[in-house]
């Protein structure tokens, strides 16, 4: 993704505590006020990390490549796996240099027969060019992204495993985006603002579902790196107040403030764009960092977006948090 304007910490004792007796119960209020127990599943990070491991293992996820088309068949299987209904909506989209490139939208409903629902996303595929290296031997180079995407799309595949085996009150859709990352690389000059996203923007006109509706959406995009916090983003504040309320709110609770920062980021321009133009009021979680060139962890856009940047704490405070949203809601 592309920003408009131009800490590694041991697992607490919460966690190990949640680990150990298999999930927490919150008190929550019905229709009638009466207080009832709502079992929150524990996330494991470790299985959230091992699905990192497994799309990075599969290759660069640069569309048009045999990784990236085999890639999407093992998502839509993991997600059938987990016992979603899953769609794979199927497109050529042109990216920023004329070319035509396959896309593949995931999309896996949990519960589709119910009304009331909450949209989960992520961008899977990964960046053609390393166009932020150090190395100028390196820009022309497709990255691993581990973090540019992988995380992301590990949370919400554990997040799938607990769905499937307990389901929440909420109905709830997990879109994987595609063809977020091929935007205009950094040598191009002017507003290429419009080259990215293209995934959730073809998405946006013509959705799954007519007439899709949500409570709410969440985007996870970039959430595995340590040393980095989660702000506010800008057009997150902008759309859904709320829903960003509602979830540092909840992280707080959780013990994780330190990470999710009740202070302002930047302005991204991410897919939750295009998921707010739907109609679905949604909110961004990523990682931002005010001290780097980019804006973004000091890997991004480089071939040094790998696995050992991957840091288990942070997919377990995203991860616990998100799915703790999603329990809670009535």
């Amino acid at each position: 993704m592309k920003k408009l304007p131009k800490y590694s910490i041991a697992l607490t004792a919460l966690l190990l505590a949640l680990c150990s007796c298999g999930g927490m119960k919150t008190k929550t209020s019905d229709n009638n006020k009466q207080e009832s127990l709502v079992t929150i599943p524990t996330f494991n990070a470790d299985s959230a990390y091992n699905y990192v491991a497994q799309q990075v293992a599969m290759g660069h996820r640069v569309p048009g490549t045999m990784a990236h088309k085999n890639t999407a068949q093992w998502l839509a299987n993991e997600m059938t796996r987990h016992g979603a209904d899953v769609i794979v909506q199927e497109a050529t989209v042109e990216v920023y240099n004329g070319k035509e490139v396959p896309m593949y939208n995931i999309i896996a409903q949990f519960a589709p027969e119910k009304s009331n629902r909450i949209l989960l996303a992520a961008h899977w595929d990964s960046r053609p060019h390393a166009d932020h290296d150090p190395n100028p031997e390196n820009r022309l180079l497709p990255i691993d992204g581990a973090n540019d995407g992988a995380s992301g799309v590990g949370v919400l595949l554990e997040i799938a495993r607990h769905l499937g085996v307990t389901p929440p009150a909420m109905g709830v859709d997990i879109i994987l985006f595609d063809v977020e990352d091929y935007g205009a690389p950094e040598w191009i000059e002017g507003d290429n603002s419009d080259t990215w996203a293209l995934g959730s923007r073809y998405w946006a006109t013509q959705p799954h579902v007519a007439g899709y509706r949500a409570r709410f959406g969440i985007l996870l995009d970039m959430v595995g790196a340590p040393g980095h916090c989660f702000y506010r983003e800008y057009f997150s504040q902008h759309y859904a107040s709320h829903i960003i309320d509602k979830v540092w709110d909840c992280a707080e609770r959780l013990g994780f403030s330190s990470v999710f920062v009740n202070s302002m980021g930047g302005a991204i321009t991410d897919d939750h764009i295009y998921m707010n133009m739907a109609g679905v009021p949604s909110i961004d979680i990523i990682q931002m960092n005010g001290y780097s060139e980019t804006g973004f962890f000091d890997q991004w856009h480089t071939t040094d977006d790998t696995i050992e940047h991957i840091d288990t704490y942070m997919l377990g405070a995203v991860g616990q948090t998100v799915i703790t949203v999603i329990y809670e809601e009535k």
